[in-house]
């Protein structure tokens, strides 16, 4: 039976309704806010590369509707000099030309480890990734999908929220 003291507490309520921000999982979780960005800021010193690293959490954070983490990605791929149709284009990678080899299998590869739900990653999904990426590599990828994964579910768990602010290039 749905809440309805609460219409945020069903999402049939108000189908159109902003979600409210929940919690401040930074300031009550400190430790561990400080322990899962000290594993991005590993991850970010890999062999992989940070553009690379940005469309995968792009991908992810739109797969996983995370409003706040698709603006973030969206703004640093543009402030690293991304182009602006590859940036639109990441929802449809696998419909355009305009990405490599090398980042269309981390692309499959985001795709496949987050929507375990569906399916689980294939044998030719894995197989994709060993002519462009090092055996750490792949490891080092699984991780990033892991870590953005996580910011994506304490992000729309609490409704973080999104601030309205102009995009620069």
């Amino acid at each position: 039976m749905a809440d309805t003291a609460n219409p945020t507490a069903s999402p049939t309520a108000n189908p159109i309704a902003i979600p409210t921000p929940r919690l401040d999982f930074r300031a009550l979780a400190p430790e561990l806010y400080k322990a899962q960005a000290g594993l991005n800021a590993q991850i970010a010193r890999s062999s992989l590369g940070v553009q690379l690293l940005e469309l995968v959490y792009l991908r992810v954070s739109q797969i996983n509707g995370c409003a706040f983490c698709v603006d973030m990605h969206v703004r640093e791929l543009l402030s690293r000099g991304e182009d602006l149709q590859r940036i639109n284009s990441v929802v449809t990678w696998r419909e355009v030309d305009f990405f490599e080899m090398r980042e269309r299998a981390a692309l499959n590869w985001a795709e496949r480890c987050t929507q375990l739900s569906q399916a689980h990653p294939g044998q030719q999904d894995f197989e994709a990734l060993r002519p462009y990426f090092s055996e750490r590599e792949i490891v080092e990828l699984s991780y990033a999908i892991g870590c953005i994964n996580v910011w994506n579910r304490l992000c729309v768990g609490f409704a973080a929220p999104v601030e309205k602010k102009p995009i620069t290039v």
